[in-house]
């Protein structure tokens, strides 16, 4: 009876879609255990990404899809997730599974902080993620987690890297700042930068990470050549203000990409907007709709349009990013982003050849 039971429940999730893949969860090999009982059935669902953008939907659909199995019983229905990489894997760094650049045109567009909060977000939905801080000359992932005054310690012959952490929350984090004075300037040209960046991507102890968030400095420069060089890299994530400055900038980086073969997974629009705490109307300082005109032009998604919080950048100088520190216009926004690119990475990821097998993460 069991045996029945149990092929009934593989029926019914076959004819449930995966909304991104368009494929069904027993083909896409997402139906990771299915136990029938006396009274009751267990079905594990492995996602994608622990970020999952949609799994409600999919838990919706799985219970309304496994309603109609006779002999099921009181359903125990879990969920767990197994990161694929969408690049190839590299051999100095095998436990990064998906490296992913957040880039901008130019300064002062909130790049930093979007990478920040990104890694967070991501680390909030129970990924293992990695955030390395990438611009050797200006560093300021350092000061965003209040890691200034760290030191990395090594072992066997490795660097580790420092650990942020709030609450259950935790991220892998290497920095340039972790290595200088505040008041130093890193006068470095381009082979020490690229050598740099060899250093803390092959000699450090980065362990197993879904996501390794990396931070590049603004422009079209060494750094970013460097390191679609020294790795393989999932995707980038774009950032810019609406105003039409940034988005001349942006084309110029997304132009740099392009020949570096980095794939762009989508556009996130910063100080999009403020409301008035008086007047309560919505103003858009750096003018309106630039984020999305910009994404639509890339035929990529605009992830996020964020707006211009008190909160973010007191987040920042205090050492406690906005998503950490619960919901909110910008936080939510944020959260939402880092859904949608660990999506688009995990789509990516099964349509490419280069899709690993990869220990599941609880």
């Amino acid at each position: 009876m069991s045996a029945k039971v149990e092929a009934s429940i593989r029926q019914a999730l076959s004819k449930v879609l995966d909304p991104e893949l368009k494929i069904d969860l027993v083909t896409a090999g997402m139906v990771k255990t299915v136990s029938v009982g006396s009274g009751s059935s267990e079905v594990e669902i492995e996602l994608t990404t622990p970020a999952c953008p949609l799994k409600d939907q999919i838990e919706s659909e799985v219970r309304q899809a496994l309603s109609t199995v006779d002999g099921l019983g009181e359903l125990d229905l879990r969920f767990s997730a197994r990161v694929r990489s969408a690049a190839p894997l590299a051999q100095d760094v095998p436990g990064i599974r998906n490296a992913v650049v957040v880039a901008s045109g130019k300064g002062g567009v909130g790049k930093s902080t979007v990478a920040v909060n990104l890694a967070v977000a991501l680390a909030a939905e129970g990924a293992k993620v990695g955030l390395l801080d990438a611009d050797i000359t200006g560093p300021s992932v350092a000061k965003m987690l209040d890691l200034e005054a760290a030191t990395p310690r090594s072992k066997g012959g490795k660097l580790l890297p420092l650990k942020w952490s709030s609450g259950k929350l935790s991220l892998s984090v290497m920095s340039m700042a972790f290595f200088v004075e505040d008041a130093q300037a890193v006068m470095w040209r381009g082979p020490m930068l690229h050598k740099a960046l060899q250093q803390f991507l092959q000699d450090v102890d980065w362990g197993e990470i879904d996501y390794l968030l990396i931070d590049s400095p603004p422009g079209t420069g060494d750094v970013q050549i460097s390191l679609s060089q020294i790795l393989p890299i999932s995707g980038a994530v774009v950032v810019t203000t609406p105003q039409d400055v940034a988005l001349l900038d942006v084309r110029r980086a997304v132009s740099l990409l392009e020949k570096v073969k980095i794939p762009v997974m989508g556009v996130v629009e910063n100080m999009a907007s403020f409301v008035c705490k008086d007047c309560g109307s919505e103003h858009h300082p750096f003018g309106q709709g630039g984020g999305q005109r910009q994404a639509d032009d890339l035929d990529v998604p605009l992830l996020a349009s964020v707006p211009l919080e008190l909160g973010v950048r007191i987040g920042g100088d205090d050492g406690n990013p906005v998503v950490a520190g619960g919901s909110g216009p910008a936080a939510d926004a944020l959260a939402a982003a880092a859904r949608s690119l660990a999506g688009r990475l995990s789509l990516m990821a099964q349509k490419n050849p280069f899709a690993r097998e990869l220990p599941v993460v609880k």
